[in-house]
């Protein structure tokens, strides 16, 4: 096995280099520590960079302007006699912003010393991490242990994926040529965005959701919002459907639910979540139990039950989120370095990249209600807000809730253009623990999208001024 370093041994191992495992990694070499990460993939950067947030935002920006060349230039006096795809250049463009990525994560390891290891690492004991490569096997010695090894797309009984008719969302990021008709199991982000890639393309999209709604966990108003807007745009629904079976058929494939008809289709995108990757890390061995999810379970620490042996990201609680693990990464190593280390789980934005985005951070006004949490709310229409008209974007609006007694921001929940970048103030004024009455009194310049959340402040207390 090669490495950057010929030492083996280190104050902090990092096993994975996703964004929670690299992060965390540069994060503890810039507070002195000697650190090596253990990535069995050649390219750095996890799921996120190389098969799922990067490539899937490349693609969804790209089929977004094939879109709109084809329908909306026009009424911005745009004339475009005729609209190719080219889906072969799409494809090589977001490879291209793939690499891009993943080598700025290699340069940023050897920036900050961090030694790589290519290979599988397994926990073999106190302070020892073994990474395998091919039939080469070295043995680190470690003070701490970081397991950042992310999750993988989950299963669901009667689905046969193969990786080419029937697959995931690596699959669905690969495929080259437009499916004819494209059936989507699972209405959460993933497979909303590529739902939303392929339709744009040109597919006819069926979605496929278990519960009688789409976006589980977010804001339901929101969520009901988004799907008419979803539906409008040609992608179809069918709620309350729980697939039982799908295989390929031939050159097709064949999808049955529970109450309706079978569907055939050209391919099938299986979407249904993400379980935690603790497979081969040796976690029995050691001592360490996975909770009923497959979950690692940690303290505030983030130390799991074996002393000096930690754990983050997909792995542990909480949402799969990137940022989340990067976050509870700086956190961990931070406290491993100097005692202190902290992640506000209250203030953890969600985005769906969908067009309008979908974006969010608190409390739903569904958890406000169930907590018996009194509340107030001031909701904004974009459609009202000047620049969301200039941009020809108007759907969607900003939701703001407020705690009834101290004016406290508690959620904030966000179906436009941009809302990905709008939840950013969101979340910077509940990190400060700031009041709607705060917002609304902050300056924002004219004419922004933005606008539309310093209103929905105004609104909690029922004075905004443009609707």
């Amino acid at each position: 096995m090669s490495a950057e370093s010929t030492s083996k041994s280190h104050d902090l191992v990092v096993i994975g280099a996703g964004p929670g495992g690299y992060i965390a990694a540069i994060r503890a070499a810039q507070l002195g520590m000697n650190v090596a990460c253990v990535e069995k993939e050649k390219e750095l950067g996890g799921t996120c960079l190389r098969i799922g947030c990067i490539p899937s935002k490349a693609m969804l920006e790209s089929s977004e302007l094939y879109s709109e060349a084809r329908s909306a230039f026009s009424a911005h006096g745009v004339r475009i006699e005729k609209v190719d795809l080219d889906l072969a250049t799409m494809l090589k463009r977001k490879d291209g912003v793939v690499k891009a990525n993943t080598s700025g994560v290699e340069f940023l390891f050897k920036k900050n010393k961090v030694t790589r290891y290519l290979g599988t690492a397994r926990l073999a004991g106190a302070g020892k991490v073994v990474v395998e490569s091919g039939k080469e096997a070295v043995e680190l010695a470690a003070k701490h242990v970081l397991i950042a090894t992310g999750s993988v797309s989950a299963p669901l009984k009667g689905v046969e994926v193969d990786g080419d008719r029937i697959g995931t969302s690596t699959e669905a990021l690969a495929w080259s040529e437009v499916p004819g008709r494209l059936v989507v199991i699972g209405a959460g982000a993933i497979g909303l965005e590529m739902g939303s890639v392929w339709a744009r393309l040109g597919s006819k999209v069926t979605v496929l959701e278990y519960l009688d709604r789409i976006l589980p966990g977010m804001d339901a108003e929101i969520a009901g919002e988004t799907h008419r807007v979803l539906k409008k745009q040609g992608l179809e629904f069918r709620l309350g459907a729980r697939v039982k079976a799908a295989r390929v058929k031939g050159k097709t494939c064949l999808v049955e639910a529970d109450g309706m008809e079978p569907i055939e289709c050209d391919r099938v995108l299986l979407a249904v979540g993400r379980k935690p990757m603790t497979e081969g890390l040796g976690l029995a061995a050691v001592g360490i139990s996975v909770d009923e999810k497959g979950r690692i379970p940690v303290d505030e620490s983030f130390q799991t039950s074996m002393p000096g042996v930690y754990a983050i990201g997909d792995v542990i609680r909480g949402p799969m989120l990137a940022h989340k693990a990067e976050e509870e990464g700086v956190a961990c190593v931070e406290g491993i370095a100097t005692g202190y280390g902290h992640v506000n789980y209250d203030a953890i934005p969600n985005v769906v990249y969908t067009a309008p985005e979908v974006a969010s951070v608190g409390k739903t006004e569904e958890e406000l209600k169930q907590a018996g949490i009194e509340y107030r709310k001031g909701s904004f229409p974009f459609l009202a807000n000047g620049r969301a008209r200039a941009l020809g974007h108007t759907e969607g609006r900003v939701k703001i809730l407020a705690d009834k007694q101290s004016d406290r921001v508690l959620g904030v929940h966000i179906l436009g253009a941009r809302a990905g970048d709008l939840i950013a103030e969101a979340v910077a004024a509940m990190e400060f623990g700031a009041t709607s009455e705060d917002i609304a009194r902050t300056c924002h310049a004219h004419p922004t999208l933005a606008e539309a959340v310093k209103e929905a402040a105004l609104a909690v207390d029922g004075r905004a001024l443009n609707a």
